[in-house]
């Protein structure tokens, strides 16, 4: 089957648990408690420590041993989903995002599983009809997105963990 990556955007600063959680482009829906003058004085760790996505890799197969019903309400933590996680700083994706051309909005704390899963057709055929009946018109998250290029490693954060949790700084070669 195919492999798609998908990001569930939350946020203390923004509308999640409501159904206005998820709009597009996301951060209308990460940011839409706060008005202008209060989004504009948030400093980056006020940012990072309020604003996240979590992500999942699916491979999709006609199985309906592998049916998820609820991918519209985020990240899937049930046996060994979302159990085995990446955190790290990063900001928001997408390809007018490079090495030269930073995202406004960042840093945000990302939380990806590690694993790539199995899910049913029906699944991800569950979620596109969920989405186009949002509030928000998602149609354009229909369509799978182009991936940015990898970061330099000279701009990428420095509290990445390894699987044995320890930061980055103190592994030793």
């Amino acid at each position: 089957g195919q492999t798609y990556e998908v990001h569930w955007p939350h946020s203390a600063a923004g509308a999640c648990g409501t159904p206005d959680q998820y709009q597009n482009p996301f951060y209308d829906g990460v940011f839409c408690n706060l008005d202008l003058d209060t989004f504009n004085t948030l400093t980056p760790t006020q940012i990072a420590t309020n604003v996240g996505v979590q992500s999942q890799v699916f491979t999709v197969v006609n199985d309906e041993t592998y049916f998820r019903p609820n991918l519209m309400r985020g990240m899937i933590v049930d046996g060994e989903f979302g159990t085995d996680l990446a955190i790290y700083t990063g900001s928001s994706t997408g390809s007018s995002r490079s090495n030269t051309v930073c995202s406004p909005y960042s840093p945000i704390t990302w939380q990806v599983d590690r694993k790539c899963q199995l899910i049913s057709a029906s699944s991800f055929d569950l979620m596109c009809a969920e989405m186009k009946m949002n509030r928000d018109d998602l149609t354009y998250d229909l369509i799978a997105h182009g991936a940015r290029p990898l970061m330099s490693k000279n701009l990428t954060a420095d509290n990445q963990q390894n699987r044995d949790r320890k930061l980055r700084g103190n592994i030793k070669n």
